[in-house]
């Protein structure tokens, strides 16, 4: 940027009513010779009658740093030496060491804001006319050529569009979280490509993510980065098996999640976009491609992601992340490794038991209706009619659980033996029963609307040892 090294600068718009106010100053200021260069960031022939650079593209606005117009700046050997903001007759007459200036205006008017300093341009010009710090590879779209199709060519999606990562987008995603561009998240499998914030967040920006979400993708990053979660098992089984997060605590709320009506289900950006990030991710830089090392035999839908935050709105319900060990009031991500999800719906259930019954029904039908003793996960997604049962019973979320662990065991005679894994058909030697689950396998959330008894079982893809955990970790900044 060619600004003057020495003399005053002035930075201005034509739709600024003090701007045009200080108009008359900046003709005595530029025939005394003190005034060196005037920025017009609308109209390069505003104000008339004087020598005005055109400021349309805002590179003197960004280099000045101006963030309201007018702004008058005096540099010395290429460096700023002070400036005055708005109008302020003393400050002007300070700064340009002239007494008499401005003597027929008021003593003082503010400015306007500055059209650099609108929102999201702050990117768009440090992306333009500043150093990013961006480590990333550029790749170019040279017109007529359309992106989303550049991208889809390079098998950068998931099938469906993404969005362009801009460097500007980029920054832009990066603003909004507090860890640095270059910090190094993890190393994504099953390539093992180490994961910046930086990549993560170009990622994040193609999933469709605002900056606000990013924190709780990093969280979900680093839970699914645990060795305990498998993630590489996940992404390369042939049972096809994709990530689910429980998002808990005030960020939830405070991103504009969704945990009523469809929770599971489409329509929000926020539950859409935060679990599909990991996906771009692993895809991108850990190399999951199907067909490749994602060996899935069917897949589902929610390979793409699933994510919705529970319903904390009732005190009686204690969060799945505060059974897990977060304080109150500290938000959190749960990740969850799953195989699809399945309705529970009995319209007759009037207590505590027989909707306990009807859930665990269908809770034995995972993987195998003949198959027992741990080795398997699965989340039970209390919808609001059935929470209203339990809750008029006084029934709260361990005791849910408990009893749907105990409602899940199954007689030794109606259990295969080839179906019952090798640690829970230990556990269980001698007695006349065999557990679904192991203790640890089988989570209860509580989302969705109140609108029909209905609940949702997430499948999950394996547990203990030979599968996957669920991981929580705390959201920060």
């Amino acid at each position: 940027m060619d600004l003057p090294d020495d003399g005053l600068v002035l930075v201005l718009k034509e739709d600024c009513p003090t701007c045009r106010l200080i108009a008359p100053v900046a003709a005595d200021l530029m025939r005394r010779g003190d005034l060196k260069a005037v920025y017009s960031q609308d109209d390069p022939a505003f104000p008339g009658g004087l020598a005005v650079r055109d400021d349309r593209g805002l590179e003197a606005s960004f280099a000045l740093n101006a963030e309201i117009v007018p702004t008058l700046v005096r540099r010395e050997g290429g460096r700023e030496k002070g400036r005055a903001v708005g109008w302020r007759r003393g400050e002007w007459r300070t700064l340009t060491g002239l007494d008499d200036l401005g003597g027929d205006l008021p003593d003082e008017r503010p400015g306007c804001g500055s059209l650099s300093a609108e929102p999201g341009m702050a990117e768009e010009l440090l992306a333009r006319y500043g150093d990013t710090g961006l480590k990333a590879r550029r790749i170019g779209v040279a017109f007529p050529e359309d992106p989303f199709e550049r991208m889809f060519d390079r098998d950068w999606t998931d099938g469906l569009p993404v969005v362009p990562p801009t460097p500007a987008r980029v920054l832009r995603m990066l603003r909004g979280a507090s860890r640095p561009a270059g910090d190094v998240v993890g190393f994504i499998p099953p390539s093992g490509h180490a994961c910046t914030v930086e990549k993560a967040a170009i990622n994040a920006v193609m999933a469709g993510c605002r900056p606000e979400y990013f924190p709780v993708v990093l969280a979900a990053l680093d839970a699914a980065l645990e060795t305990e979660f498998a993630w590489q098992g996940l992404l390369s089984t042939t049972m096809g098996a994709g990530v689910c997060i429980v998002v808990n605590g005030p960020v939830a709320r405070r991103i504009g999640m969704n945990g009523a009506f469809n929770a599971l289900g489409h329509g929000n950006r926020a539950n859409s976009t935060i679990a599909r990030a990991l996906l771009l991710t692993a895809m991108n830089i850990g190399g999951a491609k199907p067909g490749g090392v994602d060996r899935s035999t069917l897949g589902h839908p929610g390979k793409r992601g699933l994510c919705f935050p529970e319903d904390e709105s009732d005190p009686a319900w204690r969060p799945l992340a505060r059974s897990r060990g977060i304080p109150e009031g500290v938000s959190a991500v749960t990740v969850f490794g799953f195989c699809g999800t399945g309705i529970v719906n009995d319209e007759t259930a009037r207590k505590p038991e027989g909707v306990t019954s009807s859930i665990a029904l269908s809770l034995n039908a995972i993987n195998h209706p003949r198959r027992a003793g741990g080795g398997m996960g699965a989340m039970v997604v209390v919808g609001g009619e059935f929470w209203r049962v339990y809750r008029e019973a006084g029934w709260d979320r361990a005791g849910i659980e408990a009893a749907l662990h105990k409602a899940t065991e199954r007689p030794r005679s109606e259990i295969r033996r080839e179906h019952v894994d090798a640690d829970g058909g230990e556990a269980g030697a001698g007695g006349d029963t065999i557990p679904k689950f192991a203790p640890g396998d089988l989570l209860v959330v509580r989302a969705g609307s109140n609108a029909g008894l209905f609940s949702t079982i997430i499948q999950g893809w394996g547990s203990g040892p030979k599968g996957s955990q669920p991981v929580t970790r705390e959201v920060k900044p």
